[in-house]
Parts: C-alpha cells; sequence; structure tokens
C-alpha cells in the first residue's frame, strides 16, 4: 500500500493568514497549528499535513532577499521529509519571491506551491480556502510514486502557474495573477486539469542544490516620454550599481536621442548589465526588429525577450550574486534557467 504524500506548509505573513477577532474586528494572525479544526475539507485530501510558520510573519512588502533565503533554508532543511511544500505568502510581491525561489531552488524534483487570498481566511466570501485546499492538493499530485510537478509554481483562483511567469494585475479582483507569456500549468474546475505538456521537464536524480546569494546594487528604470537625463545619469551613477533592469516600449523599443544611447552605452562600458524588458503585460522584447531599438542591440544592452519584469529583476539578483563572468553574462540572462523566457 502506498504511504499517502507529507505537505508542509509554511506560513511566511499575509492575508491568507489571518482571522477576523469578531469581538474587535481586528484581524490576527491564524493558530496554524489547528488548521485541521478550522478547515475539515483538508481532510478529505489524500495526505499528511504538517505546518510551520515565521515566527513574526511579515507583510509581504517587506520581503526582501533575506526573507526568500529564509524560505529556501526551511525547505532544503526539510527536503528529504516532505514530497511537496506550500507557502502562504502575502499577495503584493509573491511574483517576485516564486521568482526567487525558481533560481535559487536548483535541481528541483518536489513541487514547491505558492498561495495566498485577497481576504483573510475566516472571512465569510474569502478565496482563502479554495486557494489553500487547491494548493495542497497540486503539491500531493503523484505519478507513479513521483512528483508531477516538479517546479516552483504559484496558485490562484483555480490556475496554477509557473511562478516566475507570473504578475499581478489585481488588488481588487479574487483572479490576481496572470500569466501573461505562458499557459497555466493546471486548471482547477470539477476536475484538476494538468497541462503535463507544459511543466518543465523532470530532472536527472541531483541533490538539491540551494543558492542564497543574491546581490541587490540593482534598479529597475521605466522609460517614459521625456525621461530626464540628468536623472538618468544620476540613477546609472549610483555607486556600486552593478545591473538594471530596463522597461521599454513594445518589442523593446527606446528613444534614439543621442544623449539616451550614449548614456546607457557609457554604464555598459562601465560594466553595468542592461537588460531590456518590455512594459506590455504580453510579448517580448526583439531588438532590432525596429529602428528605435536597433541602438540598443549595437551598444550591447542585453535582450530580456518575453520575461516578466519580477523574474528579470530576481534572476538578475541571482546572477550577480554567482559572480559570472562579463563575457558569460549576457549569454547566460538571454537562456532560460528555470523556464523564466522562452
Amino acid at each position: 500500500m502506498k504511504s499517502k504524500p507529507n505537505i508542509l506548509l509554511l506560513y511566511t505573513g499575509g492575508t491568507i493568514g489571518m482571522v477576523k477577532d469578531f469581538d474587535s474586528g481586528a484581524l490576527k494572525v491564524f493558530n496554524f497549528d489547528k488548521l485541521l479544526q478550522n478547515i475539515p475539507e483538508l481532510k478529505q485530501l489524500d495526505c499528511v499535513i504538517e505546518t510551520m510558520s515565521f515566527e513574526t510573519p511579515i507583510d509581504s512588502s517587506n520581503i526582501t532577499p533575506l526573507q526568500w533565503a529564509k524560505i529556501a533554508t526551511v525547505i532544503e532543511q526539510n527536503y528529504n521529509n516532505f514530497d511537496g511544500f506550500v507557502i502562504l505568502h502575502g499577495s503584493d510581491t509573491m511574483s517576485y519571491s516564486a521568482s526567487a525561489l525558481s533560481f535559487m531552488l536548483q535541481n528541483l524534483n518536489k513541487p514547491i506551491v505558492f498561495t495566498g487570498s485577497q481576504l483573510p481566511i475566516g472571512d465569510l466570501r474569502t478565496d482563502a480556502k479554495e486557494n489553500l485546499i487547491t494548493a495542497i492538493q497540486v503539491a500531493s499530485l503523484r505519478d507513479n510514486d513521483e512528483a508531477v510537478i516538479q517546479e516552483v509554481c504559484l496558485y490562484f483562483e483555480y490556475k496554477l502557474y509557473r511562478g516566475n511567469r507570473t504578475v499581478k494585475i489585481s488588488a481588487e479582483h479574487f483572479n490576481a495573477f496572470i500569466s501573461p507569456n505562458y499557459p497555466e500549468l493546471a486548471e482547477s474546475g470539477v476536475h484538476l486539469r494538468v497541462n503535463k505538456n507544459v511543466l518543465l521537464q523532470k530532472q536527472e536524480d541531483k541533490e538539491l542544490l540551494v543558492i542564497k546569494d543574491f546581490d541587490t546594487n540593482v534598479v529597475i528604470i521605466k522609460v517614459f516620454p521625456g525621461i530626464n537625463v540628468q536623472v538618468l545619469k544620476a540613477i546609472l551613477g549610483a555607486p556600486r550599481l552593478k545591473g538594471v533592469i530596463l522597461e521599454t516600449y513594445g518589442a523593446g523599443n527606446a528613444p534614439t536621442d543621442a544623449y539616451f544611447v550614449s548614456t546607457l552605452q557609457k554604464a555598459i562600458e562601465q560594466g553595468i548589465h542592461i537588460v531590456n524588458v518590455t512594459q506590455c503585460s504580453g510579448g517580448s522584447v526583439n531588438m532590432g526588429h525596429y529602428e528605435t531599438s536597433t541602438l540598443l542591440k549595437e551598444i550591447g544592452v542585453i535582450s530580456g525577450k518575453d520575461i516578466t519584469t519580477e523574474a528579470a529583476i530576481t534572476k538578475l539578483m541571482y546572477l550577480l550574486g554567482q559572480d559570472v563572468p562579463a563575457q558569460e553574462f549576457k549569454e547566460l540572462f538571454e537562456t532560460s534557467l528555470c523556464g523564466e523566457l522562452s
């Protein structure tokens, strides 16, 4: 008889872990030790659930690479004792965290499922229960005693996405996330339907490798009509700056003014890596397709292709943290490491 999958549920903070005190009306942290008592539906799942919480839950607006390392450490320390992991996290920065963990946790052969909610778990109309129950079910999926999902993903409002392909688009609706350039991995309806043809290919049996060194000497610059050259120079001249995500128009287009291009070129010559990503919610950078992006290509700007800004900035921090040689950096960034770009 096959044993039930063991799932570790880690609460880091966020709305999903809050309940309303009906006397005062204030929100307080849910007691996850009493999870099965409060959500009896979980008993119907064919798995064993254990819970763990950050000693001091954090609002996701305060997330930093230090907390990413903390989450990665919990997974690393418990990896051999569990078959899947569900990370409860605030929705505001969930796409950043899911992207970061996809680079940090290498050689995965188990699911890491991020989820959260728009309303607290104790609210009458909460989305927390469905998100939590289905995220645990996804983490429990097995096929011939092997995990069906073997990557970092994000479950929200009936859809399972690759974590590093997601973007939060709404602060009000339950369907708060989209994956603009990649299909969902699974959809929850009457049946839980997994799109196996879009899952990451199963890795060879290698030991889990956890990388925690991220370099935060980076910045995101959004191009806009009338962008000020002095401001641009001030940002690019910041001490210890090593990398820039440049959010451009359309398929990677930007001003062709001499001041703009020469300022970027000078920064690149000084060793700063500049990555071109599109401001559009969907689509890909294609430098050279239009005249307004040809100059960027010529001065050595890196193409972010169809990567999201969230995945781009975390990938930039990750590669800088590994001291990748300058001559290899562009090729590595433009290569898909864990399904983050096409």
